[in-house]
Parts: C-alpha cells; sequence; structure tokens
C-alpha cells in the first residue's frame, strides 16, 4: 500500500516538474550568444587597403539605393527605407567598419552590421467637450484623429546569405573600380632655379679697307708725264 502511494507521489512530482518546464518562459535571444571563434558571418577579410576597402563598401551600399555618409576612411553608414504595406515601414541601417589585416599592410578585415527596425501607424482619437453657459449644461463632443508612425521593432539581421551577397558585391567593386596610390606624405623640398647666363654681345666685325678701289684711283707717274 505504502509502495504504490509512493510510486504515484513520485509520477505525480515528475509530471508537475515538466509542466513547469514546459511553461517556463523562453530563454532570452542575448542570452544565446555564443561568442565563438570560429567564422563569423558579420566579418569578411579583404586583400586590400583599409581605405580601398571601405570605399569598395560604400560604392556597394550605393549601388542599392543606401543613402551613405562617409565620415571617416574606416567606417560608413548607410539607411534604406521600405514599405512593405500602407501602414507598415521598415528602415534598414548599415554599419560597416574596416580595420587592417592580420596578415599584411595591404590586407584589411570588414565588420558589418545590420538593424532593421520597423514602424507601424498608429491612429488615435482625442475629444474635448465644451460648455455653453448660454444654453446651461449642454456639451458639445469635439474629436479629432492623428495618424503617427510609432517604432514596433528593432531587430539585428542574422541572415549569413544576406552579408554573403553584400561582401560578394563589396569585392565585385575592389576588382572592377581603378584605385589611385595616395600621394606619399614625405616633406618636399623646394631650391630656386639657377638665373640664367645672359649672351654676351657679338664683337664688331672690323671694317675691311677698300684696297681695289684706293689702288684703282691712284694713277702711276709714268702714266702722266706720258699725258703731258
Amino acid at each position: 500500500m505504502s509502495t504504490s502511494l509512493f510510486k504515484t507521489t513520485a509520477a505525480s512530482l515528475c509530471a508537475l516538474m515538466i509542466l513547469a518546464a514546459c511553461s517556463s518562459a523562453p530563454q532570452p535571444k542575448f542570452q544565446q550568444e555564443l561568442f565563438e571563434t570560429g567564422a563569423s558571418p558579420y566579418a569578411r577579410n579583404f586583400n586590400s587597403s583599409v581605405t580601398d576597402t571601405c570605399e569598395a563598401a560604400r560604392r556597394a551600399l550605393l549601388s542599392q539605393g543606401y543613402l551613405t555618409t562617409l565620415t571617416r576612411n574606416d567606417t560608413v553608414d548607410g539607411t534604406k527605407n521600405f514599405q512593405p504595406t500602407g501602414d507598415t515601414h521598415v528602415v534598414v541601417e548599415f554599419h560597416v567598419v574596416c580595420t587592417p589585416g592580420e596578415e599584411a599592410s595591404s590586407t584589411s578585415i570588414v565588420y558589418v552590421n545590420a538593424v532593421q527596425n520597423g514602424f507601424a501607424l498608429k491612429k488615435s482619437d482625442t475629444s474635448a467637450s465644451v460648455g455653453l453657459s448660454v444654453l446651461g449644461s449642454l456639451s458639445l463632443p469635439i474629436r479629432s484623429n492623428s495618424d503617427a508612425m510609432v517604432k514596433i521593432s528593432s531587430e539585428t539581421i542574422p541572415s549569413g546569405k544576406f552579408y554573403d551577397r553584400f561582401f560578394g558585391l563589396v569585392d565585385h567593386y575592389l576588382q572592377t573600380v581603378v584605385r589611385t596610390q595616395p600621394v606619399s606624405n614625405d616633406r618636399i623640398e623646394t631650391r630656386p632655379l639657377p638665373m640664367p647666363v645672359e649672351a654676351a654681345a657679338p664683337a664688331p666685325i672690323p671694317e675691311t679697307p677698300d684696297v681695289i678701289g684706293k689702288a684703282a684711283s691712284v694713277q702711276p707717274a709714268s702714266d702722266a708725264g706720258a699725258l703731258r
């Protein structure tokens, strides 16, 4: 008798424990973070400098309709609006960070985070009453309707394929866009050019006496005596 009662009590306790476990609230997602050291869907290595990689990321976002801001060479932010229905609105915010690579100076690592914010149209009715002293206690209701977009959700996009497509587009722009070498920051030395040397004036050519003319004008003495 006591044995059967003990078995019945134990079975009841097990059933209650199982029911309590099933009815407990699910574990929040932020407590499910594993922080593993393996490959991350939010990061990718590139064989290019930090500046070139972030520029390719900016072009990738611009090509897909994102509004970007580039205030630093290693950070790119972008936003894009979506309208699934008439009463809902979605905003995707992109945040890109470029850091130097681990192997060489010409490599970089890109970290990406995209957040999807959801908004819904909420209608609210407000009413007020106005008392008229002339008519006694009579009151007239006044109603007004106002519509506003209210934020209802905000979540980081966890899809690996979503980021794979973005990284593939970044690699496309790294392969196709012409990159220029930055100007060196070394000090530039200047020095004046030598003064031009003035060309010497040519020496005057001495006049050659007209020996033939003078000889022709002088008559020999024998000819003068003969004329006499």
